[in-house]
């Protein structure tokens, strides 16, 4: 290993997570303390999720959320992961971004993405069109208010000339495709799809295709981390995963996380432990040397630009110290040539 060499760039993907008997005010207010946090750590973006009707998540509306993260914090870049842009008119959207930018110039992502986050009532609670997929035209309409030397009869004067940076997310090769396509870069939820990701990078930088916005492919990729100073307490702290596992495959009713000693008795018939450990399995969950090995693995696997993590763990303490754990982990890992 080159000591010269690069190290693995470090973002946050953050849900708000609800606790159960704890208030999604106490969430928020544990974002804001962790983005201040992380920011120390040396990570380089912070973004919000947007969920809606989900009992155990309080990112539901990311511009509001991400106005007060660039006010608690100074260098760390902030924004979505990502507004879901079929909920949203593209002119809303390019007025909230645009502001954002304005007020903090250099420091605002916009990160879009095709799904709901919710489900087909919410959905429709939210005047979602669903009719068509009317997605690629949508984010060239969003893009065009930016512009500020377009001639258009509707006008988003905050956006006009003051574009954040924008980026497409994606969980299939068709999102990979449109990012291409669009010169866009492109942030894939190995979280959630792991079996997917080296087939829709190797799509994006396929059809990648030179823009004013992005002149070669940058690809973020997306993991699950639990990090910790030992294995065994790395697997404690996962244990809220479990039940999560088991919600997102209907064998759970719905609700707000479980904290590990609630967590902990659930999942004990043959199918639902066989079910946490296929899940579990494409989480990087240990100690420093654990964490170490399996992120080099993902980087040089992926060949990612950049590692956005996400976490599920109930104690603040324990889930900053996971992300000041692998900060000081990643320092040695070196990126991908």
């Amino acid at each position: 290993m080159d000591a010269d060499s690069p190290t693995v760039v470090l973002s946050v993907l953050d849900t708000a997570p609800i606790w159960a008997g704890s208030p999604p005010a106490r969430s928020l207010r544990d974002t804001m303390d962790l983005a201040r946090r992380v920011e120390e750590f040396g990570y380089r973006r912070y973004w919000v999720a947007e969920h809606h009707n989900t009992p155990g998540v309080a990112s539901c509306s990311p511009p509001v959320l991400v106005a007060e993260l660039a006010n608690v914090t100074t260098r760390l870049r902030v924004g979505s992961g990502g507004v879901m842009l079929p909920n949203h008119p593209p002119l809303v959207v390019a007025e909230q971004f645009g502001t954002l930018e304005v007020l903090h110039p250099g420091r605002i992502d916009l990160g879009l993405g095709r799904a709901p986050g919710t489900d087909p009532r919410t959905a429709e609670a939210l005047r979602r069109a669903t009719a068509a997929d009317d997605f690629p035209n949508q984010v060239r309409e969003l893009i065009g208010y930016f512009d500020e030397d377009a001639a258009a009869a509707i006008n988003a004067p905050p956006a006009a000339g003051n574009r954040p940076a924008v980026w497409l997310l994606g969980s299939s090769g068709s999102s990979a495709r449109l990012a291409g396509q669009l010169g866009l870069p492109f942030v894939f939820a190995h979280h959630l799809k792991p079996d997917a990701t080296l087939p829709a990078l190797e799509i994006y930088r396929r059809s990648f295709q030179p823009s004013a916005l992005l002149p070669r492919p940058y690809a973020i990729v997306s993991a699950l981390v639990i990090a910790a100073d030992s294995d065994q307490h790395a697997r404690w702290l996962a244990t809220p995963l479990g039940p999560m596992a088991l919600r997102m495959a209907g064998r759970l009713p719905d609700g707000p996380h479980l904290p590990p000693e609630l967590a902990v008795g659930l999942g004990r018939t043959p199918a639902d432990q066989e079910l946490i450990r296929q899940r579990l399995a494409t989480r990087i969950i240990g100690g420093p040397d654990t964490v170490r090995r399996q992120i080099r693995e993902l980087v040089a696997g992926t060949a990612a630009d950049e590692l956005m993590v996400t976490t599920l763990i109930h104690d603040q303490a324990d889930r900053v110290r996971s992300y000041e754990l692998l900060a000081q982990t990643v320092a040695a890992v070196p990126t991908p040539a």
